[in-house]
């Protein structure tokens, strides 16, 4: 039928009538509307159309299971060391002192001058100065700039004015800002606006109290440290710490804890290390309290315990169980070396045939032997 009505539309002399049908289209649940002529396009020259990034689900009656865009992995960002804040040493303004002192002389004869200029000195200081007496014209406008800049120069050059020594340094800043160190020595001009903060930068040492510690087996302990150690970034030492001195006593705390727990005081049984090997401890020692106190300006030469002793709580019985384990090393002792004299001595009996002696006549006189040895070795 359909044919044939074609025809017949085609001998009526008229064009076939298309009807107008709309695209296709793939909808599924969870997408967009697409259509088919753009999934199968192959124009290369045009660029194909942003798809919402949205999540592909599964098309009814295919077993398709939902798809999800692959999200990018976060990026960590490095993290490194943290920034110290605090300043590291530079030199600080400063000038020669003799200089600022003439320059400061010079200001006061000026202002000098200008009182004289003025008229307002007193005629017995012109008379003991030598001076020819001047009347002037009382203090106008030039005469009190002349003396106000004089004197503002010598106030200025003369407040500047220090004594640097040895083994001594200022810390300068202005309104909280670190501004510099001076290491100078003799007569030194500093500005007198900057704050000064005098530090001690000499080589030192510290003799710590007796501390409190424990060693590898929880024995608590009390040590003695001397420590050798000086002010070497003036800039540290005063702005990264409260009290660089505290610090160090800090340190040195913190360094026993660690180092001391490590190793038995005392090794009542066979050998090993001990806390008694006081170089090893030491060096220990120096290269934490060295690291730990570097941020604060402070640089240790060494760290060497002076006394290491037990508690008091414990001091008794700890000396009892050593007395007790040289006891009884000595009686190893003693007792190996008279085996060894009563092995040498039948030896040399049966070797030289002085003697035959059968089983029972040969622990006969080892056991006399023995008995005879360690009493004379007891005597002694």
């Amino acid at each position: 039928m359909s044919r044939t009505a074609g025809k017949r539309d085609e001998g009526e002399g008229g064009a076939p009538e298309t009807p107008q049908r709309a695209p296709r289209l793939i909808q599924n649940e969870a997408t967009t509307e697409i259509p088919v002529h753009l999934l199968f396009r192959d124009d290369t020259g045009q660029t194909p159309l942003p798809l919402p990034p949205t999540v592909v689900g599964r098309r009814q009656g295919t077993g398709e299971q939902p798809r999800t865009p692959r999200r990018p992995a976060p990026t960590v960002a490095p993290t490194g060391p943290p920034v110290d804040a605090s300043p590291a040493e530079c030199a600080g303004p400063a000038c020669s002192g003799p200089a600022a002192a003439l320059a400061g002389t010079a200001a006061l004869t000026g202002c000098g001058a200008g009182l004289w200029w003025a008229g307002v000195v007193p005629p017995l200081a012109l008379k003991l100065a030598r001076l020819p007496i001047h009347e002037g014209a009382e203090l106008g406008p030039a005469q009190w700039a002349v003396v106000a800049g004089s004197g503002a120069v010598a106030l200025f050059a003369f407040g500047g004015l220090g004594r640097g020594r040895i083994g001594k340094a200022w810390v300068l800043s202005l309104f909280g800002r670190y501004r510099g160190s001076v290491r100078r020595t003799g007569l030194v001009w500093i500005n007198p606006l900057l704050r000064r903060q005098r530090i001690d930068v000499r080589l030192k040492h510290w003799r710590s109290e007796p501390m409190p510690a424990v060693d590898a087996n929880g024995v608590a302990l009390q040590v003695v440290v001397l420590v050798v150690w000086r002010v070497k970034d003036t800039a540290r030492a005063v702005f990264a710490v409260d009290d660089h001195a505290g610090f160090l006593r800090e340190c040195v705390e913190a360094a026993l804890a660690r180092v001391l727990s490590q190793l038995p005081a005392d090794a009542f049984q066979g050998g090993g290390p001990t806390l008694r090997n006081v170089e090893a401890v030491g060096d220990a020692l120096t290269r934490r309290i060295r690291k730990d106190a570097e941020p604060a300006g402070i640089e240790v030469f060494s760290a060497q315990p002076t006394r290491i002793e037990y508690a008091p709580e414990v001091a008794a019985a700890m000396q009892r169980r050593r007395i007790a384990a040289l006891d009884a090393r000595h009686r190893d002792s003693l007792l190996t070396q008279v085996v060894d004299s009563v092995e040498d001595t039948v030896t040399r009996l049966t070797t030289r045939g002085l003697v035959e002696l059968d089983d029972y006549e040969r622990k006969a006189l080892v056991k006399d032997l023995t008995v005879a040895f360690y009493t004379g070795h007891g005597d002694r």
